[in-house]
C-alpha cells in the first residue's frame, strides 16, 4: 500500500493536468475557428453591403436628398458621380448594413461604420461620414471594403474611390459568447474529474489509516490479551502444584488473581462491543434528573485507589451552585472515570489531578486539569478519533485500545454537551465538558 499510493497519486495527478491542458487546447482552437468564421461573414456582409450601396437602380430610383434638386439628365449624372455619403442618409447605410448583417448570420450584432475617401485614419474622417459611435470603436478591429459599382454597370469608374470600413465592437465577447456553452461543459466536467480525483485520493488516504488503525487495533488488543492470559496460565499451573493445593490461603490467592484477571478481559471486550454499538446508534441513554456532583463523586472513588498506589493527588472543587442535569447515572459516571483515569495514564510521577466544577449561564462545567506529559497540536487534533493513542516514545506502559475518548465525546455529545481538551507538551493537559442544566 505504501508504494502504490504514491504511484497512484502521481498517475491521477498527471492525467488531470493532461486533461485541463488539452481541454484549454482544443478550447483555444474552437474560439479561433468561430473567430474566423465570424469575420468572414463580417466580411461577406460589408461586400454584400457595399453592392447593394454602388447598385445603379438602388441609388438612381431611390428618394433625393432634401438638399439636392435634379432639374436634367445633367444633375442626374452629377449625383451618380457623387459620393455614397452624398447619396444616402446614415440611417439608409446603418439599415443596408443591417440587412447585410442579417443574411449573413450577424443578426442582432452590434456594428459602427465610416466612408471614407483615400484615407483609413479615423481622425481624416469627417463628422458626418460615420456612424455615432465610431470613433469610441475606433480602437478595435476595424474592416475596410473598397466601394464598387455593380458589375457591368456604366456608373463604375465614375466616382472617386471610396471606402465602406465597418467595426464591431467587443467582438471577443461575441465569439466567446458563441461558444459558452462549449467554456460551461469543459468547466463543468473539469470540476466533476478533479472533485472525483480529490475524493479518490481521500478514499485512498482514509483505506490507508484504517489499514494503520487496523494493525494498531490488533496489535493493542494482542498485548491487552495477552498479559492477562500469561497470568490466568501461571495461576493455573500454580494451583496444580501439591504444595500450593495443600496451602488454603495460596489456593484462594491465586484463585482471586486468575478472577481478577477474568475481570479485566471481559472488561476490555465490553469495551470493544459497546464501540460497536456506539457505531450502530444503538446505545439507548436512562436519562433523568441527577445530581452531576454525586456522579462525579462515585467516578472519584472509582480513581482514588490508583492514584493513591501512583502516590498523586486527587482534589476536587466542586464549586457549581447549581448542578441538577438530565444524565444517564451509568454513562455519565463512565466518561467523567474515563478521563480521570486518562490522566492518571498519562502522568509521570506524583500524578496531580484537579476536578472543578462551575455554572457558565444555563451550563454545567466540569473541569479536569492534570500535571502529565501533554500532547502536542497533532495529537490534540485527534484524540477523539476512534482507536487513536497518542505516541508516548519509549513509554509502553498505557494499556487500552485508544476508544476511551470516542467514547467520551459520544457520551458528552449524546448528553446534549460538549467537550474540548487544551494541553502544553510536558506540562500538562485540561478537558472541559459542558452539559445543559435543568431549568429550574
Amino acid at each position: 500500500m505504501k508504494r502504490i499510493f504514491p504511484i497512484i497519486t502521481i498517475l491521477i495527478s498527471l492525467s488531470l493536468v493532461g486533461l485541463i491542458f488539452f481541454q484549454f487546447l482544443w478550447l483555444k482552437s474552437a474560439k479561433e475557428i468561430q473567430t474566423d468564421r465570424f469575420k468572414d461573414n463580417v466580411v461577406m456582409a460589408g461586400y454584400d453591403a457595399s453592392v447593394k450601396l454602388m447598385e445603379e437602380d438602388n441609388f438612381l430610383l431611390r428618394p433625393r436628398r432634401n438638399d439636392l434638386l435634379f432639374p436634367t439628365d445633367k444633375g442626374a449624372m452629377d449625383f451618380a458621380k457623387s459620393s455614397v455619403v452624398q447619396r444616402y442618409s446614415k440611417d439608409q447605410i446603418a439599415d443596408i448594413i443591417r440587412g447585410a448583417f442579417d443574411r449573413h448570420s450577424l443578426k442582432g450584432i452590434r456594428f459602427e461604420f465610416a466612408v471614407t475617401q483615400n484615407t483609413l485614419n479615423p481622425d481624416q474622417i469627417e463628422t458626418e461620414n460615420f456612424s455615432k459611435y465610431y470613433l469610441d470603436s475606433a480602437n478595435n478591429l476595424n474592416y475596410p471594403i473598397l466601394l464598387q459599382g455593380a458589375s457591368g454597370s456604366n456608373l463604375e469608374n465614375l466616382t472617386k474611390e471610396e471606402w465602406l470600413v465597418i467595426i464591431v465592437p467587443h467582438q471577443s465577447s461575441i465569439v466567446l459568447k458563441e461558444i459558452r456553452w462549449f467554456i460551461w461543459g469543459a468547466i463543468l466536467f473539469t470540476i466533476i474529474i478533479t472533485t472525483a480525483f480529490f475524493v479518490t485520493i481521500r478514499t485512498l488516504l482514509r483505506q490507508k489509516k484504517l489499514s494503520e488503525i487496523k494493525s494498531d487495533f490488533i496489535n493493542n488488543m494482542t498485548h491487552e490479551f495477552k498479559t492477562p492470559l500469561a497470568t490466568i496460565s501461571l495461576a493455573v499451573d500454580a494451583l496444580k502444584n501439591e504444595k500450593v493445593i495443600a496451602d488454603k490461603e495460596k489456593s484462594h490467592y491465586f484463585t482471586g488473581v486468575i478472577k481478577e484477571e477474568n475481570k479485566r478481559m471481559n472488561k476490555q471486550v465490553e469495551t470493544i462491543l459497546q464501540a460497536a454499538l456506539l457505531d450502530k446508534q444503538e446505545v439507548q441513554l436512562n436519562l433523568k434528573k441527577q445530581s452531576a456532583h454525586e456522579l462525579i463523586k462515585i467516578a472519584m472513588n472509582n480513581i482514588a485507589l490508583p492514584v493513591e498506589e501512583k502516590g498523586g493527588q486527587l482534589i476536587s472543587h466542586l464549586d457549581a451552585e447549581r448542578d441538577t442535569i438530565m444524565a444517564d447515572e451509568v454513562h455519565f459516571t463512565n466518561f467523567v472515570n474515563n478521563l480521570l483515569d486518562n490522566a492518571l495514564k498519562y502522568s509521570s510521577e506524583n500524578p496531580k489531578i484537579v476536578l472543578s466544577t462551575s455554572v457558565s449561564g444555563n451550563q454545567f462545567k466540569i473541569k479536569i486539569d492534570d500535571n502529565g506529559i501533554g500532547m502536542n497540536k497533532e495529537t490534540l487534533n485527534r484524540i477523539f478519533e476512534k482507536f487513536y493513542r497518542a505516541h508516548t516514545g519509549n513509554v509502553h506502559n498505557v494499556k487500552g485500545f485508544g476508544l476511551g475518548l470516542s467514547y467520551v465525546k459520544t457520551m458528552v455529545q449524546a448528553h446534549k454537551g460538549t467537550i474540548k481538551a487544551e494541553s502544553v507538551l510536558g506540562k500538562g493537559s485540561s478537558f472541559i465538558i459542558t452539559v445543559p442544566l435543568v431549568k429550574s
